[in-house]
């Protein structure tokens, strides 16, 4: 997974966070939705566990695409109001895409793609089918 946390300098299009359903709002999604901004949102991560071998909380994976480059604190204002928890700049949508449900990561909890929530227009399938450079 591509990416990098932000230092509040920059403009870019891609950026990522990570929900936890119990400190996020209840309608989370639907403000999400609201936003109208192209991105995905993973299945519920709820099988992942640490390297030593402990469950890691219930999670979801957010990733934004921006039709033009943001500043790190617009993303961030999304993310606020849905209750993510960081605000990463993604290199690679693609590969964060992929990342979704573990794809590249056979060691990893695997999810179903069909479990993806496409934003905006946005198409997971196509996106995570993309030939690399």
């Amino acid at each position: 997974m591509a990416v990098k946390k932000t230092s509040g300098s920059g403009r870019t299009r891609n950026y990522a966070t990570v929900v936890y359903p119990e400190s996020a709002p209840a309608d989370w999604l639907e403000l999400l939705k609201a936003q109208f901004i192209p991105g995905f949102v993973s299945p519920l991560h709820d099988a992942d566990v640490n390297p030593g071998g402990e469950e890691k909380k219930a999670h979801f994976h957010v990733l934004l695409t921006y039709e033009g480059v943001k500043t790190a604190e617009q993303a961030q204002s999304v993310f606020d109001l849905i209750g993510g928890v960081g605000c990463e700049v993604v290199q690679s949508v693609r590969g964060y895409a992929r990342y979704l449900c573990h794809l590249d990561n056979p060691e990893k909890a695997q999810y179903n793609i069909e479990d993806v929530l496409s934003l905006a227009g946005s198409d997971y399938l196509s996106v995570i089918s993309l030939p690399s450079i």
